[in-house]
């Protein structure tokens, strides 16, 4: 019996195939409805991309075409050179100078400021009276002006009359030589960026602090944990990637530093020794102190390769704590499954 057969003794016809049923024809309305759900995303963050293609892209692409070249700015034009500008600044001593005391004070800024910032935002997690007073007043000194600070500073500093040298003579010690010693200069370039920045700092480490469930501390407080070990079991573990952002921040902000060494005297120098020439400040007394604009833009471009760099080492680095930190997570998961099993 064949199939045909089967069919026509059960009675059962066979079923014609489905057609799919015709689409509707979109009205405009729906039609404007798709094309702003669809494009109205790119339309809303385009602004940004086409300020920075103007006032951003262009300059960098710019410099880069006159660090190539004897720049004339009266004629507005340049003769290209090649490399020789590169080579004069790397074979300059005033160079490494300027590298020398970038790093100095950026490691003596970068450090205490990271270790303030987040004494001081464990102390602001806690159950305190009038938070919200005290988290303001702790960026009080990032909302200050640079130049108001440095001024101020630069005053507190003086090597004559300074108020850090008028204490210390009073209680009998030698006063301090602010602005002809190189490391007490970097000292007190060091203490003006920790001034302005630790604050900020702060309340960005307070964020992410207060993201931690509460659950961990209390089960640790059950467990008997006194506060110092469940800062240094729970709350740092904890703060991995943000502490890796605010490193990354830290470190090219340090290497841009150019307000306070910039006002720490009167003549803005970088010292009469080159004391605090930092890399930026011997870029601005190159471009606009001898209106040498080729070099002043082959220097900008030999700190943006060192900045790049040492971003690079930083992202490195910060995928391989990302990369323990996923991995501690799927063994205490796979632990967690395995003791409910």
């Amino acid at each position: 019996m064949t199939a045909t057969e089967t069919r026509a003794d059960t009675g059962v016809t066979p079923s014609a195939p489905r057609q799919a049923p015709p689409r509707a024809a979109l009205s405009f309305k729906n039609k404007l409805s798709r094309f702003d759900l669809r494009f109205s995303p790119y339309f809303y963050i385009s602004p940004f991309f086409i300020l920075f293609a103007i006032v951003g892209l262009f300059p960098i692409a710019f410099t880069a075409v006159i660090s190539f070249q004897e720049w004339d700015l009266v004629r507005n034009s340049g003769t290209f050179v090649g490399l020789d500008q590169y080579i004069w600044i790397l074979n300059d001593p005033k160079f490494w100078t300027a590298l020398r005391n970038t790093f100095s004070i950026f490691l003596l800024s970068s450090v205490p400021q990271l270790i303030l910032a987040i004494f001081i935002a464990a102390m602001l997690d806690r159950n305190i009276r009038a938070k919200t007073f005290w988290r303001m007043s702790v960026l009080l000194p990032f909302v200050m002006m640079p130049v108001a600070v440095a001024l101020i500073f630069s005053n507190m500093f003086g090597d004559n009359h300074g108020l850090v040298n008028n204490v210390l003579t009073n209680i009998g010690l030698q006063p301090i030589p602010w602005h002809k010693d190189p490391f007490w200069s970097h000292i007190a370039i060091a203490t003006m960026v920790n001034f302005r920045w630790t604050g900020y700092n702060a309340l960005i480490l307070l964020a992410a602090m207060q993201a931690v469930p509460r659950e961990y501390y209390e089960a640790a407080t059950v467990d008997g944990a006194n506060a110092f070990r469940q800062f240094w079991s729970i709350t740092l573990p904890s703060l991995k990637p943000t502490l890796i952002f605010v490193i990354i921040t830290s470190t090219i902000g340090g290497l841009q530093i150019f307000d306070e060494p910039r006002m720490f005297d009167n003549t803005g120098q970088g010292g009469a020794a080159q004391q605090w020439l930092t890399i930026t400040l011997y870029l601005y007394n190159i471009g606009w102190g001898e209106f040498n604009f080729g070099r002043a833009a082959a220097l900008a471009w030999i700190l943006f390769a060192i900045i790049l760099v040492i971003g690079l080492i930083n992202l490195l680095i910060t995928r391989r704590l990302v990369r323990d930190e996923g991995r501690r997570g799927e063994v205490s998961r796979g632990r967690r499954k395995g003791a409910k099993r």
